[in-house]
């Protein structure tokens, strides 16, 4: 008789499986024989020891891997004929109540890919985001790299002022007793970049060097360190060195420090105006493709296999976990991470998921070959030797993989786009690129 697939609720089934004693036996045993052909027994010879002495060595190991070959494979027979999609792997609990001798019985519970309906694309509505480099984008980002050449050259007699580096001793008590991280000689920084808490910098402002300061500081409730988070410090500094920053010009030897061989400013400025055209395009492009990922998500609602869920929300507590350790904290391993507090986001993935494999195989569209090589070759631009950077893509599996499952988004989101209602939205270059 062939077995019936119970749906329980949403998306779990059960299914009850038997599998012969007879045969199982008849399995182990052809398989211990081959064993014993070259097992190695303590006080026999390879192959020679008897078949009993294998039995009880391998035995047990061999019937239990048996006996879950037998039960997959009348569960992977069951599937199929029932043409279900099964999500995660099924349990499998024995069952003895009414069974006779002849057969183990099993019961397997499983979850299965639910019917994923596409929603009327034409009723979307998305946004597209443009953005416009001009002259004004292209000084911008001259600019941020001039002051990252920054030089500073000192400034006797003049006051600490925002922008300067202030080199300074400086040593901090709480109750007169000195702190882990409290004291340095020499310490260097700048005035306005926030690398000191506000009330230090605000007492270092206005100082010259060789003048001393003795100031209480409060540290703040969630500061880094439990040891002096809440508590005020008395701090004494000593400025060494006052220098204010002098920025490059652009010239031939500031174009040369930018890997422009020939000095050539207009060609800078050119490779310049290239490169963040590329990546403004790029940002524009994902903030497009954001706004159709979360229309598709909140235009359907179907259920989610739990299975599935739960391995996402495992990948982002194990991500979470590798940014903690890379943050330098001790106890990333331990620290405890409650199990919700990836499920809305675990949700949206699945369903997201679920939604553009539908997508893509509905509208068929999988990436093209040509597809995938024109993307290479725009990614490419941005590297000093473009051809070398094809050719390594395109001879490495795995890294075409990754251009290809992107040139899945860019189909999907083309797709959508071409049926949806769209309305276009002008970005500001600053708020893009994350400067302000």
């Amino acid at each position: 008789m062939q077995p019936v697939v119970e749906k329980l609720s949403g998306l779990e089934r059960r299914v009850d499986l038997t599998v012969s004693v007879a045969d199982i036996e008849k399995e182990v045993q052809a398989q211990l024989k081959r064993v014993a052909r070259t097992a190695k027994i303590q006080g026999f010879r390879p192959g020679k020891a008897p078949l009993s002495v294998i039995e009880r060595s391998h035995g047990p190991g061999v019937r239990y891997e048996v006996i879950n070959s037998e039960i997959g494979k009348s569960l992977d027979k069951v599937i199929g004929e029932a043409k279900l999609r099964v999500a995660g792997t099924p349990n499998l609990e024995p069952k003895t109540e009414g069974v006779g001798e002849d057969v183990l019985a099993f019961s397997a519970t499983f979850e299965v890919y639910p019917e994923v309906e596409l929603p009327d694309l034409a009723t979307l509505q998305i946004t597209r985001s443009e953005v416009e480099v001009g002259d004004a984008e292209v000084q911008k980002t001259i600019d941020i790299l001039r002051k990252q050449r920054t030089a500073f050259k000192p400034a006797d007699g003049r006051a600490a002022q925002d922008g300067d580096r202030v080199t300074l001793d400086f040593a901090g008590t709480i109750d007169d007793v000195a702190f882990e991280g409290g004291t340095a000689t020499q310490f260097p920084f700048v005035l306005g970049e926030g690398r000191m808490l506000p009330e230090f910098e605000q007492a270092v402002t206005g100082m010259q060097a060789g003048e001393e300061k003795t100031f209480p500081l409060t540290f703040p409730a969630d500061y880094g360190s439990e040891a002096v988070a809440g508590k005020t410090a008395e701090f004494k500094i000593t400025v060494t060195e006052v220098a204010e920053p002098e920025l490059p010009e652009v010239d031939a030897e500031f174009a040369k420090s930018l890997g422009q061989a020939e000095g050539d400013v207009q060609a800078l400025l050119a490779d310049v105006r290239g490169n963040i055209e590329r990546e403004a395009k790029a940002r524009a492009k994902n903030l497009t493709k954001a706004s159709v990922m979360d229309a598709l998500a909140a235009a359907c609602q179907f259920d989610l296999p739990k299975a599935l869920v739960e391995r996402e929300i495992e990948s982002r507590t194990a991500a979470a976990r590798e940014e903690l350790k890379n943050r330098g904290l001790p106890n990333a391993d331990s620290i405890p991470i409650p199990a919700d507090t990836f499920k809305a986001e675990a949700e949206r993935r699945v369903r997201l998921g679920l939604l553009v494999s539908e997508l893509i195989q509905s509208a068929d569209l999988q990436a093209k070959p040509e597809q995938v090589r024109a993307r290479i070759e725009e990614f490419a631009q941005s590297y000093e030797q473009p051809a070398q950077v094809v050719t390594y893509y395109l001879s490495d599996r795995q890294r075409r993989a990754e251009i290809e499952s992107l040139v899945l988004e860019d189909n999907v989101v083309e797709h959508v786009l071409a049926a949806a209602q769209v309305s276009a939205e002008a970005v500001e270059f600053d708020t893009l690129m994350g400067t302000r």
